[in-house]
């Protein structure tokens, strides 16, 4: 029996090691790999895109800037809510929809949530820590014109081994000073997975 251990003791080893070895290999983070089926990178990035491309094509942008001496808006990413049936991180879709709406210049884009408390943080601690020349003043930052807010919601309809996820990002672009919707849109995504 001791001899059967001793043998068996280097094989099961090497068998542990050989299942657990793993290798990574590095991609273009703009390459589509969907691995899970889940929300993914390459959805989020699609979809700012898309609904960017959607948002500034539609008549309120024309209506605002014919209102405004050509001027361009401003606008607020608010809170997107993650309504869906797995972990989402809202947060890199709305990077992806600001990244969208700086690289088109078509609007002016200011902070939201918590970034603008830190900005204000900061602008307080400089009040009493920098020189009076370098601090920089309460009351001077630029009033945004729209805030964008939104969903993303999923559905998820499966069988045995089958599963098809539905996604459904919602997004509405509203006017801060009327409180008028001026846009409002949809982008869906289709997943169908087979084990």
């Amino acid at each position: 029996m001791k001899k059967f251990v001793h043998l068996a003791l280097p094989v099961l080893a090497a068998v542990i090691l050989v299942s657990c070895s793993r290798q990574v290999t590095r991609i273009d983070p703009s390459e589509q790999v969907d691995i899970s089926g889940r929300w993914n990178n390459t959805d989020s990035r699609l979809v700012a895109e898309d609904m960017t491309s959607k948002i500034l094509s539609a008549n309120w942008l024309g209506d605002h800037l014919a209102n405004n001496a050509g001027k361009r808006p401003v606008v607020i990413v608010g809170f997107v809510d993650n309504k869906s049936h797995e972990h989402i991180d809202a947060e890199t879709f709305v990077k992806d929809v600001e990244n969208s709406f700086i690289t088109t210049e078509k609007v002016r884009l200011v902070q939201g949530g918590k970034k603008r408390e830190e900005l204000r943080a900061e602008k307080a601690d400089q009040q009493t820590n920098a020189s009076a020349s370098s601090m920089k003043k309460f009351g001077l930052e630029q009033g945004a014109d729209y805030i964008l807010q939104g969903s993303i919601n999923s559905i998820v309809d499966s069988h045995k081994r089958k599963k098809v996820t539905y996604y459904q990002v919602n997004l509405e672009l509203t006017n801060i000073q009327t409180n008028e919707v001026v846009w409002i849109g949809e982008k869906k995504i289709a997943k169908y997975i087979k084990n």
